[in-house]
C-alpha cells in the first residue's frame, strides 16, 4: 500500500470522468482518475443500443431539468455539441444523425470510448481501475485525502465524476451523494428517470400484455404542460418506447397520462368521411389501416364495440376519436433505477459554482455530470452535459 500524490484526482471513469481527466492533463495538470469498476466507461457502451448517441445537434438550456435551471447554461455555451463533433472528427469516428439532431456512431459505442482513452493517454491522464475509495478527508493546507483499496492517495483538486443511481448493473451507487453530504452539500431528492412506465390496471394491463412489442410511431404523449411526438413501445409490463422516456422526466406518482396515438389525423373529420365512403366496413376494419391489425382488433372490441360504421351515431364516432386522440391513463408507476437512462435530482447547483464546478462549502472539491441535479432530455443531452460539465471543471482543477 502505497501513498501516492497527484494534482487532479478524479472518482469516476465514465463520460465526464475520462472528459475532464485528458482536459486536465492537457493543461499540464497530474491527472489520476480512480474507479472501483474493472472496466471504464460501461455505461457509454451499453447506451444507445451499443452505437452511443454522444450528442444532440440541437442541443440548448432547454432540453435540461434542474431545480435551478439557469445553472447548465454557462458550461454548454463553453463547450458546445459542435466542440464534441470536433473531437469526434478529428479520430474518424463515423457517425450519422438518426432524427431530431440525434448523433450516434456508424459502428458502435466503444469508438467513443477509444476515443476518450486515447486522449488520455496522449495527455498523461492516469486510470486506475479496481480502486474502491473508502475515506476522503479534508487536508489542513488545501487539497485532501483518500484511502482506498490500493492505498493513500493526496490531491490538490478533487472531482466527483461518479453519476447518478441509474443503472446499477453497471456500478452505479450513491457514492458521489455521500460525499456530497460530507462536505456540507444539499442532495435533491433523487428519482429514475427517462424510463418505461409500468401499468398495474387489469384491462389496460391485459391490453399492454396482448401488444407486448407492439410500436406506434409518432405519438403525442402529455403530461404536466410537456408533450413529446415519438413512437411508444407496449411491454408486458406496461408502456415504453422514446415518447414514454421523455415524458417520465416530467411524471410525479398519481399524475394522469395522454396520448395521441394520431396526432398527424383529425379523427373528427376522417372517422365521418370513412362512415360515409364505406359505411359496411366494421370499425376494426378501418382501424386496421392506422394501427397493427391485431391493435386495431383489441382496440376495437377492448375500448368500443366494433360494428359497421353506418351503425354508429355521430356522437359515438365522436367519442371513438376522442379516446384515440386523448387516451388518458395513470400509471401504476415506472421500472425504477433498473433500466433508467437516468437520474433526476442530485448534488443541489445552487451551492455549485456554474462557471467552474467547485464547490461552494469545500475548495478544490468539484461535481461534474450526473451527480449533480441536471438531467437531460433523451437524444444525446446527457452526454453532452458530461462533456460540457467536465471541460469547464477542468480550466480549473
Amino acid at each position: 500500500m502505497s501513498k501516492q500524490q497527484a494534482d487532479v484526482i478524479i472518482i469516476g471513469a465514465g463520460a465526464a470522468g475520462l472528459m475532464c481527466a485528458f482536459t486536465a492533463a492537457q493543461r499540464g495538470r497530474r491527472v489520476l482518475v480512480l474507479d472501483h469498476a474493472n472496466k471504464p466507461g460501461k455505461k457509454i457502451l451499453m447506451s444507445g443500443g451499443g452505437r452511443c448517441n454522444f450528442t444532440n445537434m440541437y442541443c440548448e438550456p432547454a432540453n435540461f431539468l434542474s431545480a435551478n435551471p439557469h445553472f447548465c447554461k454557462s458550461a454548454l455555451a463553453r463547450y458546445t455539441q459542435w466542440d464534441f463533433i470536433e473531437l469526434v472528427a478529428k479520430h474518424s469516428v463515423p457517425y450519422h444523425e438518426k432524427k431530431l439532431g440525434q448523433l450516434f456512431c456508424d459502428n458502435k459505442s466503444s469508438d467513443i470510448l477509444g476515443l476518450l482513452l486515447d486522449e488520455c493517454d496522449q495527455a498523461g491522464a492516469r486510470l486506475q481501475l479496481d480502486t474502491s475509495v473508502s475515506e476522503i478527508a479534508a487536508l489542513e493546507g488545501g487539497g485532501y485525502r483518500l484511502e482506498s483499496s490500493a492505498g493513500t492517495y493526496t490531491c490538490q483538486s478533487l472531482v466527483i465524476a461518479t453519476g447518478g443511481l441509474s443503472i446499477p448493473t453497471l456500478g452505479a451507487s450513491g457514492f458521489g451523494y455521500q460525499v456530497a453530504r460530507q462536505f456540507g452539500h444539499q442532495v435533491l431528492p433523487t428519482r429514475a428517470a427517462l424510463v418505461p412506465f409500468t401499468i398495474t390496471e387489469p384491462q389496460l394491463k391485459a391490453l399492454c400484455t396482448e401488444l407486448s412489442g407492439t410500436s406506434v410511431e409518432d405519438c403525442l404523449v402529455s403530461c404536466n404542460g410537456q408533450s413529446f411526438k415519438e413512437n411508444i413501445l407496449f411491454t408486458h409490463r406496461g408502456l415504453s418506447g422514446p415518447a414514454i422516456l421523455q415524458i417520465s422526466s416530467y411524471w410525479q406518482p398519481g399524475d394522469e397520462v395522454s396520448i395521441n396515438l394520431l396526432p398527424h389525423l383529425d379523427l373528427a373529420e376522417w372517422l365521418p368521411a370513412q362512415q360515409a365512403e364505406r359505411p359496411n366496413s366494421e370499425l376494426k376494419t378501418v382501424l386496421g389501416e392506422l394501427f397493427t391489425k391485431k391493435m386495431a382488433g383489441l382496440l376495437a372490441e377492448q375500448w368500443f364495440v366494433s360494428k359497421p360504421l353506418k351503425q354508429y351515431t355521430p356522437a359515438e364516432l365522436q367519442a371513438v376519436a376522442e379516446r384515440l386522440s386523448d387516451w388518458r391513463f395513470v400509471p401504476a408507476g415506472t421500472e425504477g433505477y433498473r433500466t433508467a437512462e437516468v437520474t433526476l435530482g442530485g448534488v443541489d447547483t445552487r451551492e455549485v459554482s456554474s462557471k467552474t464546478m467547485e464547490s461552494q462549502k469545500a475548495p478544490g472539491l468539484y461535481f461534474i455530470g450526473e451527480v449533480l441535479d441536471v438531467s437531460g432530455q433523451l437524444g444525446g443531452f446527457n452526454f453532452q452535459w458530461a462533456w460540457a460539465s467536465a471541460f469547464a471543471a477542468a480550466q480549473y482543477v
